[in-house]
């Protein structure tokens, strides 16, 4: 079947979509913790620095799962173009607003209504892919495609924020806020860029449909009201909970493994072993600093003095800090190409024809071995061995993402594809998955640190246990998964 211009069109929007879902929300550990050390008025190596972060990151998370569950219900409850476009308004407008923002709580309230419109979006998105193109094959074909815009969206953030740390210097203050030597912050004009994907999509939103299948089901009355407690009704209830429990272990992966490589494991490689001999004793130094700093009995003066100490030694450690920082941008690199292979190897597969169990077992079964291998062997081996590893981890996970986006609008009837879609991906994935960050770094890490001080090498340990745990469990609870019929009936 030819491709119409209206269906180019959707191509575009949805492209435009996932590209900026995965834009939005990376920008988050590249604009956090200048954004909070600035807003606090304290160095950005302060330990409440790095506790407001952990504290952003399960704010926003549970507010995305919260309201994304509810937006999944008003995606079939209103229409699925109307929603989708609602979303990508929010979380284009949300983040230009924190750019403006003169208190932390306004910053954390525009990231997680950030967090909440990506949440609502990607099912809105998935759901409306599904029903427009009415030919089967299209439908796969462009779900699996649209959908490997989102790793785009990883590269492209990295680029824009390189771009702007170079020129920040040199553009316009835009009417926000100054430091005191009457220059913007980078961090703020990163943020302001968030607003790009609203200008495409009010201009190309007029000119395509919604689901006509849902407006004439609709129209016709035969289109039942959508309500949580139906997800749970004898014949649903196996997909809802299994579905849930896979995208929470999919998440799982990429949280409890993946995230925290890029931060906690890489300063421990191998390649950075000269530059890790220089921070420890500086790093040391700067936390008994802090320390005294953040104490309330610390007077104005001494504060004063404590701040030049803080920068001084934030000035020995620039130089290697900057070496750990390229090796850094170098994995995430990795991991943001592997999840690019990942999604266009999904959609290969899914236009070859393979059952979808069958083809969730393609990316579930390397993992079993990847994983641990990365994390255990590798990451003592460090170099190309390393970053080759990493990057088939970032291949077998986000395939897997993509993966639920094609599943899922095809095992909920009409009337509860966005809410079970939104089920599946934000009570499972982004609540409860998202969780295991906080598993690996704050629970098994400390564990297998003991007495002793928490090493990178224990955090890369730990993130092996919780990956390689998740993706057993994934893998048997896959065998509970159904094969999608052909159409899912009312």
């Amino acid at each position: 079947m030819k491709l119409t211009t209206t269906h180019w069109l959707i191509i575009i929007i949805a492209s435009i979509g996932f590209l900026f879902d995965t834009y939005e929300l990376l920008m988050t550990p590249l604009v956090a913790a200048p954004a909070i050390a600035e807003l606090l008025k304290v160095p950005m190596n302060n330990p409440l620095v790095t506790a407001w972060v952990g504290k952003l990151l399960w704010i926003a998370a549970l507010c995305g799962g919260v309201f994304g569950l509810l937006g999944g219900w008003l995606v079939d409850r209103f229409g699925r173009k109307r929603i989708m476009a609602a979303s990508i308004l929010v979380y284009a407008l949300s983040p230009f607003a924190a750019a403006y923002s003169t208190s932390l709580g306004m910053f954390i309230f525009f990231r997680s209504t950030t967090f909440i419109g990506v949440c609502v979006e990607f099912v809105a998105a998935i759901t409306w892919l599904a029903e427009v193109f009415q030919d089967k094959k299209q439908k796969e074909k462009w779900l699996g495609i649209t959908q490997a815009f989102a790793s785009v969206g990883g590269i492209l953030v990295t680029a824009v924020s390189f771009w702007i740390n170079t020129h920040a210097k040199d553009m316009p203050a835009w009417g926000l806020p100054q430091l005191a030597d009457q220059t913007v912050s980078s961090w703020r004009f990163l943020l302001m860029t968030g607003i790009l994907p609203a200008i495409p999509i009010v201009l190309l939103l007029p000119f395509v449909p919604e689901s006509q299948i849902w407006k004439d089901r609709r129209a016709a009355g035969t289109l039942k009201r959508p309500s949580f407690a139906a997800l749970f009704a004898p014949e649903l209830r196996r997909v809802t909970l299994v579905t849930a429990v896979l995208s929470a272990c999919a998440y799982g992966i990429a949280f409890g493994a993946l995230q925290v490589t890029v931060a906690r494991v890489t300063p421990g490689l191998p390649d950075l072993k000269e530059q890790s001999k220089v921070l420890v004793p500086l790093r040391k130094a700067a936390d008994e600093l802090n320390l005294e700093f953040n104490k309330p009995e610390t007077t104005t003066e001494r504060r004063a003095e404590l701040l030049g100490l803080i920068k001084a030694n934030m000035g020995q450690q620039k130089e290697p800090l900057g070496v750990v920082k390229t090796m850094g941008d170098k994995v995430q690199f990795h991991q943001e190409m592997g999840g690019l292979i990942g999604r266009i190897s999904l959609a290969i597969l899914l236009i070859v024809g393979i059952s979808r169990v069958r083809l969730l077992r393609v990316f579930q079964i390397p993992a079993l071995f990847i994983i641990p291998l990365t994390y255990f062997y590798f990451f003592q081996q460090g170099g190309t061995a390393f970053l080759l590893a990493y990057g088939l981890c970032g291949l077998v996970t986000v395939a897997q993402f993509s993966y639920f986006g094609e599943y899922l609008p095809k095992v909920f009837p009409m009337h509860l594809r966005g809410t079970g879609g939104s089920f599946a991906t934000n009570v499972g994935g982004r609540m409860i998955g998202t969780s295991m960050a906080f598993v690996t770094a704050n629970l098994v890490a400390p564990m297998l640190a003991g007495s002793g001080p928490l090493l990178p090498l224990h955090v890369a340990k730990a993130a092996g246990i919780v990956g390689t745990t998740i993706a057993v469990i994934a893998l048997l609870v896959a065998l509970l998964l159904p094969e999608p019929k052909e159409e899912a009936s009312e």
